[in-house]
């Protein structure tokens, strides 16, 4: 199904919507009444490299570098901090008793390791 309305494209398949304004995509989830929308990797780099005037393949390897460096530093168990932007941290989860949810059955759900993201007050304010 697809509607052409002043210049944008939308076209819906099984609650997924796929806009086009020019060449900037953004891909809308419809749950209910709330439209939640998804910035992909590729859309950051595209972001990322205008922003900073860089290009896609310089804002691709940065993008690369501190999702590794970030990744290495969480293995280690390091706490990860951009001043006003938010930290990364892991934190343990301990073992518990959940529920099958299909026979209601007592299962044992393993202890593990999570990672944690705390918004810095920059970006907390910028979203409010």
């Amino acid at each position: 199904m697809g509607c052409i309305y002043q210049q944008m494209r939308i076209i819906c398949f099984l609650g997924v919507a796929l806009l086009r304004e020019a060449s900037i995509f953004e891909r809308t989830i419809v749950t209910g009444t709330i439209n939640h929308i998804i910035m992909n990797k590729a859309e950051l780099i595209e972001s990322v490299a205008t922003g900073a005037g860089l290009s896609k393949a310089n804002s691709k390897r940065a993008l690369d570098a501190f999702v590794s460096a970030t990744t290495a530093a969480l293995k280690r168990n390091e706490r990860v901090a951009l001043v006003g932007f938010g930290s990364f941290s892991v934190s343990e989860r301990a073992a518990r008793t959940g529920r099958n949810p299909q026979t209601g059955a007592s299962i044992r759900i393993a202890a593990k390791k999570v990672v944690r993201f705390k918004a810095g007050s920059d970006l907390s304010e910028a979203v409010n």
